[in-house]
């Protein structure tokens, strides 16, 4: 017999919050920092200025991609938090009218008016908040963030992402490493694609695309301008 744990474990929504900030981190970890390497490459004949560039990017892009993702799911976590205490007052105070929205709202979707009152009738009596909060709000598990989580898992993914390009500019030859960079960091991202493709249960061709057109175009233009305004250290 299928329950709707087991139903629910086969779908893949319930990923996409941690997914979308370890994908975000790893490439822009890659990318990021590829591309200032690339750049710092175009400018340069020796390795130690690549190598600071490098480093002093992958912890700085690492600290900030956390920082960046704590701050905005704090943000949204706390609008959520603030709408649902608003709700929580509105079925204190006016538990009729909330009732005859939550009936809209069901009518809308496809119910008849008398099944759609009879279902937030129900439902209220059941969980008034709980009800309102989803179908009102459209907050739900899913939706809901951690702000931790999310923040762990983005600035861990781009200093995972950005430790691979590293390793190129630690153990590439001087001459030529904005190509071995390049090439490298193009087989980088195809594995980020097919592996966040596989997780996420979309399409592999589309994600692999998608993911290697835009760092191309990100270490084209960085290699660009290092070999327009670098100098020669």
């Amino acid at each position: 017999m299928i329950t709707l744990e087991n139903y629910l474990d086969n779908h893949y929504i319930h990923r996409s919050n941690w997914l979308r900030a370890a994908v975000l981190g790893a490439n822009d970890g890659i990318i990021s920092i590829s591309s200032l390497a690339i750049g710092v490459a175009a400018a340069s004949s020796t390795r130690e200025p690549i190598v600071l560039a490098t480093v002093a990017g992958l912890v700085a892009g690492a600290l900030s991609m956390a920082a960046g993702e704590y701050v905005s799911v704090s943000s949204q976590t706390d609008t959520e938090k603030s709408d649902i205490e608003r709700e929580r007052q509105e079925l204190n105070e006016m538990p009729e009218e909330e009732l005859n929205i939550l009936a809209q709202i069901y009518e809308k979707r496809g119910l008849k008016k008398e099944t759609a009152m009879q279902v937030a009738i129900e439902l209220t009596e059941k969980d008034a908040l709980g009800t309102h909060i989803r179908d009102e709000l459209g907050i739900n598990e899913i939706s809901q963030s951690n702000p931790i989580q999310a923040a762990f898992a983005s600035g861990a993914s781009f200093t995972v992402g950005g430790v691979l390009p590293l390793l190129i500019v630690l153990f590439a030859p001087v001459k030529g490493m904005e190509y071995w960079l390049y090439g490298f960091t193009i087989i980088f991202l195809v594995i980020l694609g097919v592996t966040s493709a596989k997780t996420g249960g979309s399409s592999i061709k589309k994600a692999v695309i998608r993911i290697t057109i835009w760092g191309t175009i990100a270490m084209v233009l960085s290699a660009l301008v290092g070999y327009i305004f670098g100098v020669k250290v």
